[in-house]
């Protein structure tokens, strides 16, 4: 299971740090929060208290109108569970409960100077990419007329020249050999590359080339949905290749089906102009249109109406 230490998250939200503990390091493992209303009520049944626990205007108002005998014992019952850490937004107070609590069963509490529906709404963006599942695929990753093409295949095969020549026709890499897929939410997929290799690529014969040096900012991005899989093989002739396109293949990345294409490759293909061709196509199909079945469609109509023709002549 994936996690994302306290620190991280202070550093990289920019929280101040009102008490850190002494004696345990916190791990958030949840992308999910919550919001302490129905506990400073003293709800506790189905307390997510596994997740950052927020305090807002809502919630300290609500606290603040408590008697404090009442307001310092529902504190003290929240922090009795295994909490990660408590968030106060909007800069507000931090009652002396809190801080008893805190020092008492070692929690982390933490304040940020954002309204409370921003600062969720960026926690929970945060913890969604931070804890997503994620793989390293061997491939590289190019961005082509705002779709993401994850091309994969043997070594050798010409994966990072077809890369090249697509950067050469005015678009961009993500990222060349190792690409760092994660999944995000349900259904989408991000693609990266290491810090290490970003926006280089390896060209046998030639070497080591940073493509931003070479093309400009402009041919290289960070990262970049994958919205198709292309399969570069070399050509075989005893293979039969899919030559009208009504079967549709895909490829299960963590959990998400992605249309993937087998491509064969061999001396005098442009795969890279195929490339830019079989994008526009993905892109009409996801819009509805097919252009092998509606092909299809035609001949079948056609055949319809020749047999109907035939059947009318042999009435007479």
């Amino acid at each position: 299971m994936r996690s994302v230490s306290i620190d991280k998250l202070v550093q990289d939200l920019g929280l101040e740090v009102i008490y850190k503990p002494k004696n345990s390091v916190s791990e958030i493992t949840r992308n999910e929060i919550n919001r302490l209303g129905l506990q400073i009520a003293g709800f506790f049944k189905y307390f997510g208290y596994k997740r950052i626990q927020i305090i807002g205007n809502a919630e300290w108002h609500f606290l603040q109108g408590m008697e404090k005998d009442i307001r310092a014992r529902r504190i003290d019952s929240i922090f009795q569970y295994p909490i990660p850490a408590v968030v106060l937004t909007r800069n507000l107070e931090v009652f002396d409960e809190i801080l008893m609590a805190a020092e008492k069963y070692d929690k982390n509490v933490l304040r940020t100077d954002m309204v409370t529906t921003k600062f969720t709404n960026r926690l929970v963006n945060y913890l969604d990419e931070a804890l997503a599942p994620q793989i390293t695929m061997h491939g590289v990753l190019v961005e082509v007329y705002g779709m993401g093409i994850l091309l994969t295949g043997e070594s050798g095969v010409g994966k990072s020249e077809t890369a090249l020549e697509l950067v050469k026709r005015g678009h961009r890499l993500v990222a060349d050999d190792a690409v760092q897929v994660k999944k995000v939410g349900e259904d989408l997929l991000i693609g990266e590359s290491p810090d290490l290799i970003r926006y280089f690529l390896e060209i046998r014969g030639l070497g080591i080339l940073d493509i931003e040096r070479l093309y400009g900012t402009g041919a290289v991005k960070k990262w970049e949905a994958i919205d198709l899989v292309v399969q570069l093989e070399d050509w075989d002739p005893k293979k039969e290749y899919d030559r009208l396109g009504l079967d549709d293949e895909y490829i299960d990345i963590l959990g998400k089906k992605v249309p993937k294409l087998t491509m064969p490759v061999r001396p005098g293909r442009n795969v890279a102009m195929i490339l830019e061709v079989a994008t526009r196509n993905t892109r009409q199909k996801q819009f509805g249109y097919n252009a092998a079945m509606e092909l299809d469609r035609r001949m079948k109509e056609e055949y319809e109406k020749k047999k109907q023709a035939e059947n009318r002549q042999g009435q007479y």
